[in-house]
């Protein structure tokens, strides 16, 4: 059987179960919904979000992308965000990383001839490389070097959703939401929490 097949049967028995245990579940969440978080993760097929965390449909409003980034030039994430913010009203937006992400390792390579979307797109963790070069390079193992890079990529993306407009302007309505910065570690299944920032926590000036 092919996955696909396997997947549609999957989704057959899944469907019967939700009714079986809450018939009036699927119901309620055609009728509306009211996620608290927005999850911003890596379109790694390891890391899927409503697994690693339990979340039941309906609580996690997910936009994932190659090494979990929110560039301010991303118009498609830029509208997830918004749309979350001010219209769904989350409560939280989580950027969550997660070590040997294969991003991260092809930003620390020089560019693959013929992925120019590729590469055009991972340029941001280059140039955060560049920055942090001398604490990277230190580090004793290609492993600690690429783990330490998903963290400063991690704590990089929370800094650009504190500098943008969306979050600014919603912290200053409804001091809200706050902003986390997770890694997932694919070797232990365990979630480490970088950093997290409220409504009220400094921003330069210059990006506010």
């Amino acid at each position: 059987m092919e996955t696909f097949q396997r997947f549609l049967e999957q989704n057959e028995s899944w469907a019967r179960a939700q009714k079986l245990s809450d018939p009036t579940f699927l119901a309620r969440l055609d009728h509306q919904q009211t996620p608290d978080v927005l999850w911003i993760g890596c379109s790694d097929s390891r890391v899927p979000a409503e697994i690693i965390v339990q979340a039941k449909p309906g609580e996690m409003f997910v936009h994932r992308n190659i090494a979990n980034q929110m560039p301010a030039t991303d118009f498609n994430g830029l509208t997830v965000l918004q749309y979350a913010v001010n219209i769904l009203k989350v409560n939280h937006v989580i950027v969550c990383g997660h070590y040997n992400c294969g991003g991260i390792i092809a930003a620390l390579k020089p560019q693959t001839p013929g992925l120019l979307l590729v590469n055009k797109w991972l340029m941001g963790v280059k140039d955060l490389y560049s920055i942090h070069q001398d604490e990277i390079e230190a580090l004793p193992t290609r492993r600690e070097r690429v783990a330490r890079l998903v963290e400063l990529n991690v704590l990089k993306q929370v800094e650009n959703l504190a500098h943008s407009p969306i979050i600014q302007e919603s912290w200053k309505e409804r001091e809200g939401p706050s902003i986390h910065g997770w890694v997932y570690g694919l070797r232990n299944g365990r979630i480490k929490e970088l950093l997290k920032m409220h409504a009220g926590n400094p921003v330069k000036p210059v990006y506010a």
